[in-house]
C-alpha cells in the first residue's frame, strides 16, 4: 500500500504568506519525486478572508482538498478565534476521512496548536505525525498579554500541547533555539529534528541598484532604502525603527519602505500620518515573480522580536534578505539565534530593543559607507549559500521523511534529528 503524505495547514498555493510558500515548496518537491501527496487546507488566502479558492484540485501532483469556515480574518482576537475553530472542526472531519493506517500526517502551527488535533485522531485511523513547528503557543500569546494563554488556563494549554508533542513521531523545529526549548519542555531529543526555514534562492540572487527598475518606479532612484519585507505582526517591534525614521526626518536621501501588511504596518501608516513623517513608504506584498526585485529595492533591511519570543518564533523573513545580498539589522535580544547570526557572519547588526539612537547611527553609517554595506550583504548572501539554501533544507525534509516511512507508529525514529 502506498504511503501518503497528508500536509495540514490553514494555508497553502497560491496564497503568498510565508508559511504558505515554504509548504508549497517542500509538498511540490516530494510529489516531483514520485511521492503521493494531500494537502487539508482553508479556501482562504492570507490578507483576502473572502477569498474562495477551488474545494478541490490537483496541482503539480499535489491533491489539495480545501474546507471552509469562518471568515471573520485576522483584525480582531475573538474572529480570528472563531476561524481557528471551524478550521479544526472541518479539518478533523477531512483528516478522519482521508488519513488512514501508515500514512504520514504533518501538521504545521497555523491554527495553533494542531498538534493537539492530530494526537487525538491518530490512534483512530493509526498514522504517523510529523509537527512542523513554526511557533510555540500559547507560549508566544502569553508574553504577547492574552489573558487566555495565561495563569491556570495557560499551564492547562502548554501540558495538553507538550503531550500531543511527545506522541508525535518526530517535531520539525526551525532552529536551534526553538529545538532547546522543545528539549526543556520535556520533548525527548530523538523526536526532534533542526530544519530551518528557506527563501527561494536560485529566484531571489543579488541585484544591483541600477539593474532594478522597481527603485524608479517606486521614486528611490537616488535614495538610500532602510527596509521591512513582509508581515509586521504583534510579535515584532517597529517602534525603536519609527523613533529612528523620526530622527533622520530631515535626511532627504533617506527612506525607510515597508513592504507587505499585518497589524504592524497599518499602525505604522497612521503613526506616520500622526507624526507629519515623509521619510515612510508603504507598498502592498509583492508576488514570488516580483520578489527578488522587491527585495533589492531595499540597500539594507532589518527585522525584529518582541522580547521574550527568542525561541518561540522565528522570522523566516531572514533568509529572503540573505538570498538578496543585503546586509541585515536584527532588533531584538542579543541571545537570539539570528542577532548571533549576522555577528557570526559579519552580514550586518544587532540592535537592543527601543535602541533608535543606534538604530539611526547604524543606517547613517551604511549609508555613508557603500562599501561597507555591499561586503556585508555579500556575507549575508554567503552565510545562505553556506548553511541555508533551499535544496539543502528539501532534502534534510526528503531524508527524515523517507526514514519516517520505514517507521512503524509506534516506534520512535532515531536517525531524525542527525538528517
Amino acid at each position: 500500500m502506498t504511503i501518503r503524505f497528508i500536509f495540514l495547514n490553514r494555508y497553502f498555493y497560491p496564497d503568498h504568506s510565508a508559511t504558505s510558500q515554504i509548504l508549497s515548496d517542500l509538498a511540490f518537491y516530494l510529489a516531483a519525486r514520485g511521492e503521493s501527496v494531500h494537502v487539508v487546507t482553508s479556501r482562504q488566502c492570507y490578507d483576502w478572508r473572502h477569498a474562495r479558492l477551488p474545494a478541490r484540485e490537483a496541482v503539480q501532483g499535489v491533491q489539495i482538498q480545501r474546507v471552509g469556515g469562518t471568515r471573520f480574518g485576522r483584525r480582531a482576537l475573538a474572529g480570528r478565534a472563531m476561524d481557528y475553530l471551524s478550521f479544526y472542526a472541518i479539518a478533523a472531519w477531512w483528516l478522519l476521512r482521508l488519513a488512514r493506517r501508515g500514512d504520514v500526517v504533518i501538521a504545521k502551527t497555523d491554527p495553533p496548536m494542531l498538534s493537539v488535533l492530530v494526537a487525538l485522531i491518530a490512534p483512530v485511523r493509526g498514522f504517523r505525525i510529523v509537527n512542523w513547528l513554526q511557533d510555540l503557543y500559547p507560549e508566544i500569546a502569553a508574553e504577547l498579554g492574552v489573558r487566555a494563554a495565561k495563569g491556570l488556563a495557560g499551564r492547562m494549554l502548554v501540558s495538553v500541547r507538550n503531550r500531543s508533542l511527545k506522541r508525535a513521531t518526530i517535531n520539525v523545529a526551525i532552529g536551534e533555539d526553538m529545538a532547546a526549548k522543545l528539549r526543556a519542555l520535556g520533548v525527548p531529543a530523538d523526536k526532534i529534528c533542526v530544519i530551518p526555514n528557506w527563501a527561494d534562492d536560485k529566484a531571489i540572487t543579488p541585484i544591483d541598484r541600477a539593474a532594478n527598475p522597481l527603485r524608479a518606479q517606486w521614486g528611490m532612484s537616488d535614495k538610500f532604502v532602510a527596509a521591512y519585507s513582509g508581515n509586521l505582526g504583534r510579535a515584532h517591534d517597529s517602534l525603536t525603527v519609527l523613533r529612528a525614521a523620526e530622527q533622520l526626518q530631515d535626511r532627504d536621501d533617506i527612506v525607510f519602505l515597508f513592504v507587505g501588511g499585518g497589524h504592524g504596518i497599518a499602525e505604522l501608516e497612521a503613526q506616520a500620518r500622526k507624526r507629519g513623517l515623509k521619510n515612510l513608504m508603504f507598498q502592498p506584498y509583492q508576488s514570488r515573480t516580483t520578489l527578488a526585485r522587491s527585495l533589492a529595492v531595499g540597500d539594507v533591511h532589518w527585522l525584529s522580536l518582541q522580547s521574550g519570543l527568542d525561541g518561540l518564533v522565528l522570522p523566516s523573513k531572514f533568509y529572503g534578505i540573505a538570498a538578496a545580498g543585503r546586509p541585515i539589522i536584527v532588533v531584538g535580544s542579543p541571545d537570539g539565534e539570528l542577532a548571533k547570526l549576522v555577528v557570526e557572519w559579519d552580514s550586518g547588526f544587532h540592535i537592543e530593543l527601543g535602541q533608535s539612537e543606534d538604530f539611526a547611527r547604524t543606517i547613517v553609517s551604511l549609508a555613508g559607507d557603500r562599501q561597507l554595506s555591499r561586503r556585508m550583504g555579500l556575507n549575508a548572501r554567503r552565510m545562505l549559500e553556506k548553511r541555508f539554501t533551499k535544496e539543502r533544507a528539501l532534502e534534510r525534509w526528503y531524508g527524515v521523511l523517507r526514514t519516517i516511512q520505514d517507521v512503524t507508529p509506534a516506534q520512535p525514529d532515531h536517525h531524525c534529528i542527525h538528517a
